[in-house]
């Protein structure tokens, strides 16, 4: 049998599942992906973090039928019922952890100087940061502008390499192409405003096609969801619009 997904909080799982059932510490262990010494140490109360148990029948995760399987064969490997929606954090400001906070000033500098089309406002929401930071920065004002140095935001660990893509994709969009440039001599290699306009169209494309897929990965989620909706109002068919 493929390896199937692990509970949403598995040590929270597996907890409950030792206080409340009479599962062998193997199983619990293998449904939760978890060693079974883990398992072990949360019985014994020996586990240097004291978890809450999370009960795996409420969330949809297992139901009681798995559980008296497992319990009248301990060579029962028990079968997850429905796997866990990965919470995912879609609005708000960035959060940065605090050991990462110190690098802001250095990658807001870094895109400042490699990237002067994105706008404070898309800065501010890439990096996480203030439009005063930015200012600073840009006007030299910062308090500790002498220890500044510009990095890459993406090796600094602030943004992902596809959001910076997205982001750089989205302001060059926003450059003004001049229809009235020269051509460029004969015999030439092409002048830089064809260069230009060939990379925006390739920028275009890409963010085009993040866009879609995108699209793609929320109308999934919103069939998944919609069948998960029918599944627990006891409807057997299969969502068929989202």
């Amino acid at each position: 049998m493929a390896d199937q997904p692990k509970p949403l909080m598995p040590h929270a799982t597996a907890t409950w599942l030792v206080d409340n059932t009479g599962l062998s510490f193997e199983q619990i262990a293998e449904f939760c992906g978890l060693h079974i010494l883990e398992v072990q140490a949360m019985a014994d109360d020996l586990a240097g973090s004291k978890y809450t148990g999370r009960d795996p029948v409420h969330a949809g995760e297992l139901t009681q039928d798995e559980i008296e399987k497992g319990q009248a064969d301990s060579e029962y490997r028990l079968k997850m019922q429905r796997a866990p929606v990965a919470v995912s954090r879609t609005k708000g400001p960035r959060y940065t952890p605090v050991s990462k906070r110190q690098d802001k000033p250095d990658g807001i500098a870094w895109i400042l100087r490699n990237h002067p089309e994105i706008s404070d406002a898309q800065i501010g929401k890439l990096i996480g940061t203030t439009r005063n930071t930015i200012g600073a920065i840009r006007e030299r004002s910062h308090w500790n502008i002498q220890n500044i140095q510009p990095k890459d935001p993406v090796t600094l660990g602030l943004c992902s390499q596809r959001e910076l893509d997205a982001v750089v994709a989205k302001a060059a969009k926003n450059l003004p192409v001049d229809d009235d440039a020269a051509p460029a001599p004969s015999g030439g290699t092409g002048s830089d405003r064809e260069k230009l306009i060939e990379e925006l169209r390739a920028e275009r494309d890409a963010n085009e096609k993040a866009a879609a897929e995108a699209a793609q990965e929320a109308e999934a989620a919103a069939w998944l969801e919609a069948k998960r909706a029918a599944e627990e109002t006891g409807e057997t068919g299969e969502p068929t619009d989202v």
